[in-house]
């Protein structure tokens, strides 16, 4: 098995990656690049991918990306019914996949929504996680949207411009649903990223940004 490292420490078991999203094109969006990265350079890593907002259409979207960006990587997938917008107000069945399903994995990293997004689903994601996983790596990805809740970020997550690149087109083929709003298309994906590559000085130019709240070196 191939030894791995994270955070500077040698590891020979794989590298396990939880992935939660409150909808089903969350992840992809947030941290999709990074994903694809990860997948490619931890060959024994494994995801678990979680999405909590997978109904009718969106369900067979959410499982097509899955497959996409983790490949053959992806070791299991948890693709939930719960009504968008309606989170908060079935917070405790919620919070029993949080306890029931998704602890007994013992990640090594998590990803996330961003604690402070403005989408009442994603901030309540983002509180179990972190309610839920205490000795945990927790990265907290952004989502672009109408509200204009980007903040400044602190953790950043630079991308070959291949890779950037191929997340998006997953992206646009995976979720057909979303292809009438004005805001999906490629120029919102590529823009956001290349924006944050800027801010890190990435030499390609592109990255993803996150938000970290507790990291131990």
């Amino acid at each position: 098995m191939m030894t791995q490292m994270i955070l500077g420490k040698e590891r020979m078991e794989p590298l396990q990656v939880l992935c939660l999203g409150a909808h089903s094109d969350d992840i992809e969006i947030g941290i999709g690049g990074t994903i694809l990265r990860l997948a490619e350079q931890y060959r024994e890593s494994r995801f678990h991918w979680v999405v909590f907002s997978a109904a009718g259409a969106r369900e067979n979207e959410a499982r097509r990306a899955a497959e996409s960006f983790a490949g053959i990587h992806l070791h299991s997938l948890h693709l939930k019914t719960f009504k968008d917008g309606f989170m908060p107000y079935v917070g405790a069945e919620v919070k029993a996949v949080f306890e029931n399903e998704l602890k007994p994995i013992k990640p090594d990293l998590v990803f996330t929504h961003n604690g402070r997004d403005a989408h009442q689903d994603h901030r309540l994601i983002s509180q179990l996680t972190w309610n839920t996983f205490r000795d945990q790596l927790i990265l907290e990805y952004e989502i672009p949207k109408y509200d204009g809740d980007l903040g400044r970020a602190n953790v950043f997550l630079p991308l070959p411009e291949q890779t950037a690149k191929r997340k998006v087109n997953l992206i646009l083929e995976a979720f057909e649903s979303q292809r009438g709003k004005s805001w999906f298309e490629e120029r919102t994906f590529l823009s956001l990223m290349r924006l944050r590559g800027m801010e890190c000085n990435a030499s390609s130019g592109y990255a993803e940004a996150a938000y970290g709240r507790k990291l131990v070196l």
